[in-house]
């Protein structure tokens, strides 16, 4: 396997790759975040979130080291020092992959920034910026997200300038960013037909709010998390996987063999194993798992989401 960098990345550290097809993304691993997705497959009370986080297949090591573009170099002439010879990486699904035109969201969530081992810098720097950006208040912070353009060819980003800058009475003009709705009979510019945006957020809204009465009922911590959300921008395979896809197939562990195998089809090929849209939690390599309570900040910021998304639904319904 020939690792390359990830093109549909919108928010996160540098340095996450994808393997030639796609299929998987290889992220630089730290310790806790291998501990995190080990035990969720191995103990019954935080295999609730399977369903719910990527895919994980196991590590790997690649030999050389990370260029300023994400391509691995050669190993020889590697110097001692930050830049490891060698470097352990989780191999996650890509959960972009299936998409033809992704729309990506990153929703940082949470309002305490910092894990148990952050220096006092570190932690007060931390606190700052939830105070100065919508965390503290909200308990998320749009970090990032690209919206597919059809005048474009291509998908637009949106940085995490954004997300830092504006405040929490702005946050439903950045939904409403992300979930645009299409001004014309045809794609064209940005935004779906009212019918499919109003599934797909309805969708979206149920996946939101399962996914936070897991999360309210386990005892963590998830400093760093986000919660990602993608959906199809192309009209015409959302309408077909809609009205196709067999959610109870794709997120099923026993089925993943079947789910990846379908991941080769075309976009004419079958579309039941092809999600209209997802919506998982990312990033692991702050959580801690020991009991200490559920989350509340993080609690608050997918009740946060959940309302927005409401939100959004409602204006478009009067729209």
């Amino acid at each position: 396997m020939t690792p390359v960098p990830l093109d549909t990345q919108v928010g996160g550290h540098k340095g996450v790759l994808s393997s030639e097809d796609g299929s998987v993304i290889i992220k630089p691993c730290r310790h806790r975040e291998g501990s995190f997705y080990s035990t969720l497959s191995s103990t019954k009370t935080f295999a609730r979130l399977l369903p719910y986080v990527p895919k994980f297949y196991g590590t790997l090591k690649l030999h050389g080291k990370l260029d300023e573009q994400g391509n691995i170099a050669s190993a020889e002439g590697v110097e001692s020092g930050t830049d490891e010879a060698c470097r352990s990486s989780l191999v996650l699904q890509n959960l972009s992959h299936t998409f033809s035109k992704p729309n990506i969201l990153d929703i940082k969530l949470g309002t305490v920034l910092y894990d148990e081992y952050a220096s006092p810098e570190k932690r007060a720097r931390m606190e700052k910026t939830a105070r100065e950006t919508t965390s503290l208040e909200t308990g998320v912070r749009l970090t990032a997200f690209n919206v597919y353009d059809y005048t474009e060819g291509k998908g637009i980003h949106t940085p995490k300038i954004y997300g830092k800058s504006i405040k929490a009475a702005d946050l439903p003009v950045g939904v409403a960013k992300f979930f645009p709705l299409g001004t014309s009979d045809v794609p064209t510019g940005q935004g779906l037909p009212r019918d499919l945006l109003k599934e797909v957020l309805k969708g979206v809204i149920t996946e939101a709010t399962t996914i936070r009465e897991v999360v309210s009922s386990i005892e963590m911590r998830m400093v760093g998390s986000s919660l990602l959300i993608v959906y199809e921008a192309d009209w015409d395979i959302l309408k077909q996987s809609l009205e196709l896809w067999r959610p109870e197939t794709v997120d099923a562990e026993e089925d993943s063999d079947e789910a990846d195998d379908s991941d080769d089809t075309d976009d004419s090929g079958a579309l039941e194993n092809r999600p209209p849209y997802v919506v998982k939690l990312i990033d692991f390599a702050h959580t801690n798992l020991h009991g200490q309570g559920s989350d509340t900040g993080v609690i608050l910021g997918l009740d946060t989401i959940i309302r927005l998304l409401k939100g959004r639904l409602e204006d478009i319904s009067r729209q």
